[in-house]
C-alpha cells in the first residue's frame, strides 16, 4: 500500500531522518519505535505531508504522493493522529467529528450527514455517551479516542497513530489496543509510533526501528527487539556475550 524510499530531511544540520526505507502492505499493523528524538513522528510528518521531504520518494498503491499537500493526501486515505491531542475543546465531541467528516476521502454532504456519521462513530470507539460533552472535559484517555474517531471520520485506509497509549493506565491501554484492532478487522491499516514494547509486542506484526534517524532493524517484532543493537539503543541493554 505504502512505500517509503530514500526518505530524508534535515532541520539545519540535523539530520532527524536519513535514508529511510520500508513499506506497508494492506491489512497490516506496522511499529515504528526507537528511542525519543529517532525520527518516528517526523516520519509521520513526512508521510501525512505536514512536512516536505529533502529527498526520497513516498508512493500510495504506486503513485507518488511525495509533493501532495496534506489534504490531497488524506483525500487519497491517509489519516492521522497526534503525540499531543489536539481537539476543539469547546465544541461537543460529535462536533469535532463532524467537522473531520467534511473532509477526507468521502466528505459528508451535509453538516447534518457529518453529525449523524460522527454519532455513529462515537459508538464506535466507546464515546457514544460523550456525545454533547465539550471536548475540552474529556480524560485524556477519552480524548485519544476522539482523536482516532475524528481520523476515522476522514474515511482512511492508512491510519497513523502516535503514540496512542501515552498517559493511560494499563486498563486503558488494553481497551485502546483491542480498538485498534477492532479497526484494522475492519479495514483499516495502521502504523503505529508507541513506546510501549509489550503492546507493540502484541499488536504489531512487524516493527522498524529508528535510531538518530537511521533505520537499523525491521522484521518481527520479537526478532527485532532481541537484536544486539536495538536492546543497546532503544531498551538500553546489552545483548549478553
Amino acid at each position: 500500500m505504502l512505500a517509503v524510499a530514500g526518505l530524508c530531511k534535515a532541520f539545519g544540520g540535523v539530520r532527524a531522518v536519513w535514508d529511510v526505507s520500508f513499506a506497508v502492505a494492506p491489512g497490516e499493523i506496522l511499529g515504528l519505535i526507537g528511542p525519543n528524538g529517532s525520527g518516528k513522528t517526523t516520519v509521520f510528518n513526512l508521510v501525512a505531508g505536514a512536512l516536505a521531504a529533502d529527498a526520497g520518494t513516498i508512493t500510495l498503491d504506486g503513485r507518488s504522493i511525495t509533493r501532495l499537500t496534506p489534504d490531497r493526501r488524506n483525500a487519497l486515505g491517509i489519516a492521522r493522529t497526534y503525540q499531543h491531542v489536539r481537539c476543539l475543546p469547546h465544541l461537543s465531541t460529535t462536533d469535532n467529528v463532524a467537522v473531520a467528516g467534511l473532509y477526507g476521502a468521502r466528505p459528508a454532504a451535509s453538516t447534518g450527514a457529518a453529525r449523524r456519521a460522527a454519532r455513529a462513530l462515537l459508538e464506535r470507539v466507546g464515546l457514544g455517551w460523550a456525545g454533547g460533552v465539550p471536548a475540552g472535559r474529556l480524560t485524556v484517555a477519552e480524548r485519544k479516542r476522539l482523536e482516532v474517531a475524528r481520523a476515522l471520520a476522514t474515511h482512511p485506509r492508512l491510519l497513523l497513530l502516535d503514540e496512542p497509549l501515552a498517559g493511560l493506565n494499563p486498563a486503558e491501554a488494553a481497551a485502546a489496543l483491542d480498538l485498534f484492532a477492532r479497526i484494522r478487522d475492519e479495514g483499516t491499516t495502521l502504523m503505529i509510533v508507541e513506546h510501549n514494547v509489550g503492546a507493540v509486542r502484541s499488536i504489531c506484526g512487524r516493527v522498524v526501528v529508528l535510531n538518530s534517524g537511521e533505520k537499523i532493524a525491521e522484521g518481527a517484532p520479537e526478532a527485532v527487539l532481541a537484536d544486539a543493537r536495538v536492546m543497546e539503543v532503544y531498551l538500553g541493554e546489552r545483548a549478553p556475550a
